[in-house]
């Protein structure tokens, strides 16, 4: 499920071409992730899409958990993101670090392994937070010289606050 490999670079060290072409999609790939935060930091849902697939699929469930909630899996970058920005529209201030990433690529698939902590801020009243740390599991596709994730699985470690009153 989680990269766990001994290693980041699958290109030899004595092939430089291959080890830059690796470098380069590992920018890439980890670039998704970075775009998924500040678009829904920035409410800015042309950057939040420009991360997933047409066909992509978001399983909150895991995290929701967390705190006995169970939305269902959001199907479809247009779903995922109209959902989740609308869910938070003028609303609830979100700020995203992700860290800790790990990536395997395998032609034009990818896996991306990622911390991601996420702090949700009520905008009528900054008291009323969640500040959840999740393990995102993230399988990627290739998109010209680009990438994209395909499927988004969300885990909670640990969190603080009141989700029931961000997540509703």
């Amino acid at each position: 499920m989680y990269v766990t490999t001994d290693r980041a670079l699958a290109a030899p060290a004595a092939d430089p071409a291959a080890v830059a072409a690796e470098l380069r999609d590992r920018a890439e790939i980890l670039d998704t992730l970075l775009r998924f935060g500040l678009g829904q930091d920035l409410h800015d849902r042309e950057l939040f899409a420009s991360s997933f697939t047409p066909d992509a699929e978001l399983d909150f469930r895991p995290a929701a958990a967390a705190w006995d909630a169970e939305p269902p899996v959001m199907a479809g970058r247009d779903h995922i993101v109209t959902t989740i920005l609308g869910m938070f529209a003028g609303r609830v201030t979100t700020t995203h670090q992700v860290t800790n990433s790990r990536i395997t690529v395998d032609g034009d698939r990818a896996r991306l392994t990622s911390l991601v902590e996420a702090q949700h801020v009520l905008t009528a009243d900054p008291a009323t937070h969640a500040l959840l740390k999740n393990r995102y599991d993230v399988e990627l596709r290739r998109d010209g010289d680009r990438w994209l994730m395909h499927r988004v699985r969300i885990d909670n470690a640990w969190l603080t606050g009141e989700p029931r009153a961000i997540f509703g």
